[in-house]
Formats: C-alpha cells, sequence, structure tokens
C-alpha cells in the first residue's frame, strides 16, 4: 500500500490544528520525538523489522507560534466578498469589474476598504468621481472578509470523521452549507 496519499491532522501542542502533512512527515516527526499520535489510521506499514498504524492526526511536543491567516485581495476575492453582484444597483452578473470607492487618481488606495465589485454600467457612470459626487450609494460598506483559520481543513472533514472533533465551528459549517 502506498503511504503518500494519506493525509494527516497536525495539532498544535494545545490541540489548535495547524495544517495538514502527508504521512510520511507524521512518522518522522512522530519517530523523532516532536510529535504523538493521537489518532491512528486504519492502514499499517510494514517494514522489514516492523509494524506501524499509521497516524491520523498528531500533536507537537512543542508549542509552535503561527501568524493568523489574512485573504489575499485579488479580483476574485473582491468579487466573492459582494457575493457577484454589483454593489451599486444590486445587479447580480459574473460579469463584474472592480471600483475604488474614492479614485486611485484622487489618492485612494487600494484596499478592501476601497475597492468593490461594480456592474460595468455603474462602473462607466460612476467614472472617477467618488459615490456622493456621481449621486449613487452603496448598498453596503466594503470591509476585509473576516477568516476562519479553520478553513483549510474543512475539504477533509466528510471523508476524516476522526478529525472532526478537533476542527471548532465544523458543525456549524455543515449546517450553514446544508440550510
Amino acid at each position: 500500500m502506498g503511504v503518500d496519499g494519506i493525509a494527516v491532522l497536525v495539532l498544535n501542542q494545545n490541540y489548535e490544528p495547524l495544517n495538514v502533512c502527508s504521512v510520511r512527515r507524521a512518522i518522522v516527526l512522530v519517530l523523532r520525538g516532536k510529535a504523538e499520535v493521537i489518532e491512528t489510521a486504519r492502514a499499517v506499514l510494514h517494514t522489514a523489522r516492523t509494524t506501524l498504524a499509521l497516524p491520523s492526526v498528531i500533536r507537537l511536543v512543542h508549542m509552535v507560534r503561527r501568524p493568523r491567516p489574512k485573504v489575499r485581495l485579488t479580483r476574485r476575492e473582491i468579487f466573492q466578498r459582494d457575493g457577484w453582484q454589483c454593489v451599486y444597483c444590486g445587479r447580480q452578473t459574473r460579469d463584474l469589474t472592480l471600483d475604488h470607492v474614492i479614485p486611485r487618481h484622487r489618492g485612494g488606495p487600494h484596499t478592501w476598504e476601497n475597492l468593490v465589485a461594480a456592474c460595468r454600467t455603474c462602473n462607466h457612470r460612476k467614472a472617477g468621481r467618488t459615490p456622493q459626487e456621481a449621486r449613487m450609494t452603496l448598498l453596503r460598506e466594503p470591509a476585509a472578509p473576516r477568516v476562519s483559520i479553520y478553513h483549510a481543513f474543512y475539504p477533509y472533514l466528510e471523508s476524516e470523521e476522526a478529525w472532526r472533533k478537533f476542527i471548532p465551528g465544523w458543525d456549524d459549517a455543515v449546517l450553514a452549507a446544508a440550510g
């Protein structure tokens, strides 16, 4: 059996999910004493001298500090934040443009708080003016999206039931997707 395709959940010393690694990397961490096995997979690895139960969840022995994830400022993320609809007229379309609420040539920054999704008609109508000057109103104020530090683990949770108890908010994510 090949072990390269098996994923392992890595927990910090305080049981906070850190990342997902390969089973090969997890075994190395355990054998070097840097991690301990919390949950095992059903598969085993046969070596020349012994048989190892493959880990499914490991916990690091020492605490690791990591920065909180941020969503990259891209066109697609702006469109997704705004629900693929124009913030001026509310029209839902896939043919959107980016609009700077305060135009760049007037010192408007290229930030989450100054970028919105706009349909071509509204963007052309607003042109290089502020919304007040163009007599247009924003349906909602632009802001940086909030990121769950656990969103990277959600794709694995359908198949990895043993991981679910270590991911806070998993039940909420399932209910939100279903309802």
